[in-house]
């Protein structure tokens, strides 16, 4: 049985394919569409990030930074992996651990009361085998992502995991600075201890304000960069 989630993107991946919605048309916002299938807005969010996913629609892109790859921009929502292969970009992942762990310090920093989460550790690897990024993400544990663990992400997306649970990321920040490889992440990342790294920590929540996701990560400045949109024109 769908998801009530699943059945509204189906419902209007079919009427898009079908030409009910002309290409470059607003569809409904979101109180539209939650009033006429009977649900919550959370539960069209979900259903919107299907649609995306599937390159069904797109979003106007608003002020802030987005990470390019090799001068490529990645999207975010869609998570790195599908966002690089969009790009015709080919990374392998591999998952250094999916574990629940206690975190007190980092709770009082998201003032959040809930200490337990789940950590994802992964390494994301060139094709000659280099290692690029190493990414630390931190979800809550609760609910659904409780037992990741044991169960893994859901196809391999840590992205699609967490709107599967129900939370999807409307809002959040990023801050960047130059960050160097001490020995575990040189050891990890394959470089020698002290080299520069582009270091970002982003924290993103749902509409209603509940965490979703901080991840500290470390990319390899020879193929990673920032770019900055300003201005209300953007």
């Amino acid at each position: 049985m769908k998801l009530k989630h699943e059945a509204i993107a189906e419902a209007l991946a079919a009427e898009i394919r079908a030409g009910l919605h002309d290409r470059g048309s607003r569809l409904a916002g979101e109180h539209e569409l939650a009033k006429r299938f009977l649900t919550s807005r959370t539960t069209v969010r979900q259903a919107l990030a299907v649609l995306h996913e599937a390159d069904l629609i797109a979003t106007a892109p608003g002020r802030g930074s987005f990470v390019m790859y090799d001068d490529r921009p990645l999207d975010d929502r869609l998570g790195w992996t599908r966002a690089l292969a969009r790009e015709g970009i080919s990374l392998s992942v591999r998952v250094l651990r999916i574990e629940r762990i206690r975190d007190d310090e980092l709770a009082r920093q998201l003032q959040v009361q809930d200490v337990e989460m789940i950590a994802i550790d992964r390494v994301r690897h060139i094709p000659d085998g280099v290692a690029v990024s190493l990414e630390r993400s931190r979800v809550p544990a609760k609910a659904k992502l409780r037992d990741l663990p044991a169960g893994g992400l859901h196809h391999d997306s840590l992205q699609r995991t967490l709107r599967d649970a129900g939370l999807v990321p409307h809002h959040g920040e990023e801050l960047v600075d130059v960050g160097f490889l001490g020995p575990v992440e040189g050891k990890l990342l394959g470089r020698r201890t002290g080299t520069a790294f582009l270091h970002t920590r982003r924290t993103t929540w749902t509409r209603s304000g509940h965490w979703v996701e901080h991840v500290e990560s470390l990319l390899d400045p020879a193929h990673f960069r920032l770019r900055f949109r300003l201005g209300e024109g953007q």
